[in-house]
Protein backbone atom coordinates (compact mmCIF):
# COMPACT_ATOMS: atom_id res chain seq x y z
CA UNK A 1 0.00 0.00 0.00
CA UNK A 2 2.59 2.59 0.95
CA UNK A 3 4.83 1.54 -1.89
CA UNK A 4 2.07 1.56 -5.08
CA UNK A 5 -1.24 3.89 -3.21
CA UNK A 6 1.03 6.64 -4.02
CA UNK A 7 1.89 6.11 -7.74
CA UNK A 8 -1.97 5.16 -8.70
CA UNK A 9 -3.17 8.70 -7.03
CA UNK A 10 -0.31 9.94 -9.23
CA UNK A 11 -1.29 8.44 -12.40
CA UNK A 12 -5.00 9.60 -11.64
CA UNK A 13 -3.91 13.31 -11.17
CA UNK A 14 -1.82 13.05 -13.84
CA UNK A 15 -5.52 13.59 -16.04
CA UNK A 16 -6.12 16.34 -13.28
CA UNK A 17 -7.88 19.28 -15.14
CA UNK A 18 -6.75 21.99 -12.40
CA UNK A 19 -3.73 23.61 -12.52
CA UNK A 20 -3.27 22.87 -8.73
CA UNK A 21 -1.89 19.19 -8.28
CA UNK A 22 -3.98 18.69 -5.04
CA UNK A 23 -7.13 20.08 -6.39
CA UNK A 24 -9.53 17.76 -8.21
CA UNK A 25 -11.14 19.66 -10.93
CA UNK A 26 -12.24 17.23 -13.73
CA UNK A 27 -10.61 14.74 -15.43
CA UNK A 28 -8.69 16.05 -18.56
CA UNK A 29 -5.44 14.63 -20.74
CA UNK A 30 -4.38 18.21 -21.33
CA UNK A 31 -0.93 18.34 -19.40
CA UNK A 32 0.10 15.25 -21.45
CA UNK A 33 -0.07 17.91 -24.65
CA UNK A 34 1.76 20.67 -22.71
CA UNK A 35 4.59 18.23 -21.80
CA UNK A 36 5.34 17.36 -25.49
CA UNK A 37 5.30 20.70 -26.30
CA UNK A 38 7.90 21.41 -23.25
CA UNK A 39 11.05 21.50 -24.81
CA UNK A 40 13.61 22.07 -21.38
CA UNK A 41 11.57 18.72 -20.30
CA UNK A 42 12.00 16.41 -24.05
CA UNK A 43 15.67 18.22 -23.91
CA UNK A 44 16.83 16.73 -20.81
CA UNK A 45 14.86 13.35 -21.51
CA UNK A 46 16.93 12.97 -24.16
CA UNK A 47 20.00 14.10 -22.41
CA UNK A 48 19.33 11.70 -19.27
CA UNK A 49 18.63 9.04 -22.11
CA UNK A 50 21.96 9.75 -24.08
CA UNK A 51 24.06 9.69 -20.75
CA UNK A 52 22.40 6.73 -19.86
CA UNK A 53 23.38 4.62 -22.81
CA UNK A 54 26.51 5.49 -22.96
CA UNK A 55 27.19 5.49 -19.23
CA UNK A 56 25.71 1.75 -19.02
CA UNK A 57 27.92 0.59 -21.63
CA UNK A 58 31.47 1.99 -20.50
CA UNK A 59 30.25 0.78 -16.94
CA UNK A 60 30.06 -3.15 -18.44
CA UNK A 61 33.37 -2.74 -20.09
CA UNK A 62 35.18 -1.31 -16.90
CA UNK A 63 33.39 -3.41 -14.72
CA UNK A 64 33.81 -6.80 -16.40
CA UNK A 65 37.53 -6.15 -16.48
CA UNK A 66 37.08 -5.55 -13.10
CA UNK A 67 34.93 -7.96 -12.11
CA UNK A 68 37.92 -10.59 -14.25
CA UNK A 69 40.96 -9.02 -11.97
CA UNK A 70 38.55 -9.95 -9.10
CA UNK A 71 37.90 -13.55 -9.42
CA UNK A 72 41.05 -14.97 -11.12
CA UNK A 73 44.01 -13.22 -10.45
CA UNK A 74 45.62 -15.10 -7.59
CA UNK A 75 44.99 -13.86 -4.06
CA UNK A 76 47.71 -10.67 -3.59
CA UNK A 77 47.69 -7.93 -1.66
CA UNK A 78 46.94 -6.20 -4.92
CA UNK A 79 43.84 -7.67 -5.92
CA UNK A 80 42.34 -7.08 -2.62
CA UNK A 81 43.61 -3.64 -2.37
CA UNK A 82 41.63 -3.40 -6.14
CA UNK A 83 39.02 -5.13 -4.48
CA UNK A 84 38.13 -2.96 -2.09
CA UNK A 85 39.16 0.02 -3.96
CA UNK A 86 36.09 -0.96 -7.36
CA UNK A 87 33.33 -1.92 -4.31
CA UNK A 88 34.25 1.62 -2.22
CA UNK A 89 31.63 3.87 -4.56
CA UNK A 90 28.61 1.02 -3.50
CA UNK A 91 28.93 2.73 0.06
CA UNK A 92 30.24 5.65 -0.44
CA UNK A 93 27.80 8.81 0.21
CA UNK A 94 27.22 10.34 -3.20
CA UNK A 95 27.70 13.47 -1.81
CA UNK A 96 31.24 12.53 -1.39
CA UNK A 97 31.53 10.84 -4.77
CA UNK A 98 30.37 14.10 -6.49
CA UNK A 99 32.16 16.86 -4.86
CA UNK A 100 35.74 14.44 -5.29
CA UNK A 101 34.93 14.08 -9.30
CA UNK A 102 33.77 17.77 -9.10
CA UNK A 103 37.40 18.98 -7.58
CA UNK A 104 38.96 16.25 -9.92
CA UNK A 105 37.22 17.81 -13.09
CA UNK A 106 38.40 21.74 -11.42
CA UNK A 107 41.93 20.67 -10.93
CA UNK A 108 42.74 18.51 -14.70
CA UNK A 109 41.02 21.76 -15.73
CA UNK A 110 43.50 24.01 -14.81
CA UNK A 111 46.31 21.52 -15.31
CA UNK A 112 45.82 19.76 -18.75
CA UNK A 113 42.84 22.09 -19.79
CA UNK A 114 40.95 19.38 -20.21
CA UNK A 115 38.04 18.39 -19.47
CA UNK A 116 37.62 22.66 -20.64
CA UNK A 117 33.83 23.12 -19.30
CA UNK A 118 31.61 20.42 -17.34
CA UNK A 119 28.73 19.20 -19.46
CA UNK A 120 27.32 15.54 -20.88
CA UNK A 121 31.18 14.44 -21.08
CA UNK A 122 32.04 14.88 -17.31
CA UNK A 123 28.75 13.44 -16.27
CA UNK A 124 29.11 10.48 -18.15
CA UNK A 125 32.40 9.75 -17.08
CA UNK A 126 31.02 10.53 -13.39
CA UNK A 127 28.13 7.95 -13.89
CA UNK A 128 30.34 5.54 -15.31
CA UNK A 129 32.75 5.17 -12.43
CA UNK A 130 30.12 4.75 -9.45
CA UNK A 131 28.04 2.15 -12.45
CA UNK A 132 31.03 0.39 -12.94
CA UNK A 133 31.20 -0.73 -9.09
CA UNK A 134 28.11 -2.22 -9.12
CA UNK A 135 28.51 -3.77 -12.75
CA UNK A 136 31.61 -5.51 -10.97
CA UNK A 137 29.77 -6.96 -8.23
CA UNK A 138 27.19 -8.94 -10.52
CA UNK A 139 29.57 -10.19 -13.16
CA UNK A 140 31.93 -11.52 -10.22
CA UNK A 141 29.27 -13.39 -9.09
CA UNK A 142 28.57 -15.08 -12.00
CA UNK A 143 32.07 -15.78 -12.88
CA UNK A 144 32.63 -17.83 -9.67
CA UNK A 145 30.15 -20.03 -10.21
CA UNK A 146 31.82 -20.99 -14.06
CA UNK A 147 33.31 -24.19 -14.65
CA UNK A 148 36.91 -23.38 -16.00
CA UNK A 149 37.57 -26.51 -17.97
CA UNK A 150 35.20 -25.65 -20.14
CA UNK A 151 37.37 -22.22 -20.78
CA UNK A 152 40.57 -24.98 -20.41
CA UNK A 153 39.28 -27.60 -22.90
CA UNK A 154 38.48 -24.37 -25.46
CA UNK A 155 42.18 -23.59 -25.41
CA UNK A 156 43.21 -27.29 -25.59
CA UNK A 157 41.88 -27.02 -28.67
CA UNK A 158 43.81 -23.88 -30.05
CA UNK A 159 41.51 -21.06 -29.20
CA UNK A 160 43.20 -17.84 -27.71
CA UNK A 161 42.73 -16.57 -24.73
CA UNK A 162 41.06 -13.17 -26.16
CA UNK A 163 39.15 -16.33 -28.99
CA UNK A 164 37.99 -18.42 -25.78
CA UNK A 165 36.94 -14.97 -23.79
CA UNK A 166 34.55 -13.96 -26.62
CA UNK A 167 32.85 -17.60 -28.16
CA UNK A 168 32.90 -18.75 -24.67
CA UNK A 169 32.87 -16.86 -21.34
CA UNK A 170 31.01 -14.08 -22.78
CA UNK A 171 27.87 -16.24 -23.73
CA UNK A 172 28.13 -17.90 -20.71
CA UNK A 173 28.24 -14.66 -18.45
CA UNK A 174 25.85 -12.68 -20.62
CA UNK A 175 22.88 -12.85 -18.50
CA UNK A 176 24.90 -11.02 -15.77
CA UNK A 177 26.28 -8.30 -18.29
CA UNK A 178 22.70 -7.71 -19.63
CA UNK A 179 21.83 -7.34 -15.78
CA UNK A 180 24.45 -5.37 -14.87
CA UNK A 181 23.77 -3.17 -17.84
CA UNK A 182 20.15 -2.52 -17.08
CA UNK A 183 21.01 -2.21 -13.40
CA UNK A 184 23.48 0.98 -14.63
CA UNK A 185 21.52 2.28 -17.07
CA UNK A 186 18.82 2.85 -14.32
CA UNK A 187 21.21 3.81 -11.84
CA UNK A 188 22.56 7.01 -14.39
CA UNK A 189 18.58 7.96 -15.37
CA UNK A 190 17.56 8.38 -11.94
CA UNK A 191 20.75 9.80 -10.57
CA UNK A 192 20.45 13.45 -9.28
CA UNK A 193 23.79 14.67 -6.82
CA UNK A 194 26.42 13.48 -8.52
CA UNK A 195 24.86 14.82 -11.90
CA UNK A 196 24.28 18.16 -10.02
CA UNK A 197 28.28 18.20 -9.26
CA UNK A 198 29.32 16.55 -12.68
CA UNK A 199 26.98 18.80 -15.61
CA UNK A 200 27.39 22.26 -16.56
CA UNK A 201 25.33 24.86 -18.52
CA UNK A 202 23.40 22.65 -21.37
CA UNK A 203 23.71 19.18 -20.12
CA UNK A 204 20.87 19.53 -17.57
CA UNK A 205 19.27 16.19 -16.81
CA UNK A 206 15.85 14.44 -16.47
CA UNK A 207 16.14 14.14 -12.44
CA UNK A 208 17.93 17.73 -12.03
CA UNK A 209 14.49 19.73 -14.19
CA UNK A 210 12.47 17.45 -12.09
CA UNK A 211 13.91 18.47 -8.75
CA UNK A 212 14.17 22.07 -9.68
CA UNK A 213 10.43 21.90 -10.69
CA UNK A 214 8.97 20.69 -7.19
CA UNK A 215 11.19 23.23 -5.28
CA UNK A 216 9.00 25.98 -7.01
CA UNK A 217 5.83 24.02 -6.68
CA UNK A 218 5.16 20.45 -8.27
CA UNK A 219 3.31 21.44 -11.78
CA UNK A 220 0.74 18.93 -13.54
CA UNK A 221 3.41 18.05 -16.43
CA UNK A 222 5.41 16.38 -14.25
CA UNK A 223 2.85 14.22 -12.75
CA UNK A 224 2.00 12.82 -16.68
CA UNK A 225 5.72 12.85 -16.87
CA UNK A 226 5.96 10.45 -13.86
CA UNK A 227 3.11 8.34 -15.50
CA UNK A 228 4.84 7.86 -18.88
CA UNK A 229 7.69 6.82 -16.91
CA UNK A 230 5.50 4.31 -14.84
CA UNK A 231 3.91 2.91 -17.64
CA UNK A 232 7.37 2.89 -19.59
CA UNK A 233 8.94 0.74 -16.47
CA UNK A 234 5.97 -1.69 -16.10
CA UNK A 235 5.96 -2.46 -20.22
CA UNK A 236 10.04 -3.79 -19.72
CA UNK A 237 9.18 -5.64 -17.22
CA UNK A 238 6.26 -7.23 -18.00
CA UNK A 239 8.17 -8.59 -21.32
CA UNK A 240 10.86 -9.26 -19.64
CA UNK A 241 8.83 -11.75 -17.73
CA UNK A 242 7.10 -13.02 -20.57
CA UNK A 243 10.28 -13.45 -22.24
CA UNK A 244 11.97 -15.17 -19.57
CA UNK A 245 8.74 -17.42 -18.47
CA UNK A 246 8.92 -18.62 -22.71
CA UNK A 247 11.98 -19.47 -22.52
CA UNK A 248 11.54 -21.17 -19.35
CA UNK A 249 8.89 -23.25 -20.91
CA UNK A 250 10.58 -24.11 -24.26
CA UNK A 251 13.42 -25.47 -22.30
CA UNK A 252 10.99 -27.25 -20.12
CA UNK A 253 9.37 -29.03 -23.20
CA UNK A 254 13.13 -30.04 -24.74
CA UNK A 255 14.04 -31.58 -21.41
CA UNK A 256 10.96 -33.63 -21.86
Amino acid sequence: MFLYAPMFILVIYSFNESKLVTVWSGFSPKWYGELFQDTQILEAVWTSLRIAFYSATMAVIIGTMAAFVMTRFRRSWAKLTLSNMITAPLVMPEVITGLSLLLLFVEMADLLGWPAERGMLTVWIAHSTFCAAYVAVVVSSRLRELDLSIEEAAMDLGATRLKTFFLITVPMISPALIAGWFLSFSLSLDDLVIASFASGPGSTTLPMVVFSSVRLGVSPKINALATIIILSVSLVAFLSWYLARRAEKKSREAME
